[in-house]
């Protein structure tokens, strides 16, 4: 792979390149999300204002008490229907975002290892008489080492996948809470 040192120093250059691109695409995305989030903050924040202006609006035209408690029970549930959309956006963004990341990372590794595949046999393929089990060890621990990688990634996976799961369930339960509670009252 490197047999004078323009070779070398091309394939250093192309790493650094590639490790450039991904990190402006990494940050150029990571920009991306912020903003995403920032405006769906300002967009909930400015509903929550007017709902709520709304809200007392209606709360001071009440006539009577039980009007009143009327009104504020009927401004529950679109808090907690507001509240829900929320959490699901931003856990659509935060998706978003970290599948953007895992793909760039699985992308990097997969050029990494790609390179020091290379590497190790160019540097081994002309190695004296005697030295091939160090080549062995060298070449096991580096496969290791990658597998090590993959299975944190695989558990990692996991992991995020569950906690969205978890996300899921306890939105539908908060969107379901007023419901439950309409029913329990009634009764």
């Amino acid at each position: 792979m490197f047999t004078n040192p323009e070779q070398f120093a091309s394939a250093t250059k192309a790493l650094f390149e590639f490790q450039l691109m991904t990190f402006n695409a990494l940050t150029s995305k990571a920009v991306q999300g912020v903003e995403q989030v920032v405006a769906l903050n300002v967009a909930t924040a400015k509903s929550a204002v007017e709902d709520g202006l709304a809200a007392g609006k209606e709360l001071s035209q009440s006539k009577d008490p039980k009007a009143a408690m009327a009104a504020a029970g009927a401004q529950m549930q679109p808090d907690l229907s507001g509240a829900t959309a929320y959490n699901q956006q931003l856990s659509e963004i935060i998706k978003d975002i970290h599948d953007e990341f895992t793909n760039a990372a699985d992308a990097h590794v997969a050029e990494a290892k790609s390179n020091l595949s290379a590497l190790i046999y160019d540097v081994t393929k002309n190695v004296r008489p005697g030295s091939e089990n160090a080549v062995a060890i060298v070449k096991t621990a580096i496969d290791n080492a990658f597998l090590g990688y993959e299975q944190v990634t695989k558990a990692t996976r996991q992991a995020v996948q569950a906690v969205e799961e978890h996300i899921a369930k306890a939105a539908e339960q908060v969107a379901q809470a007023p419901a439950k509670a309409a029913k329990a009252a009634k009764k």
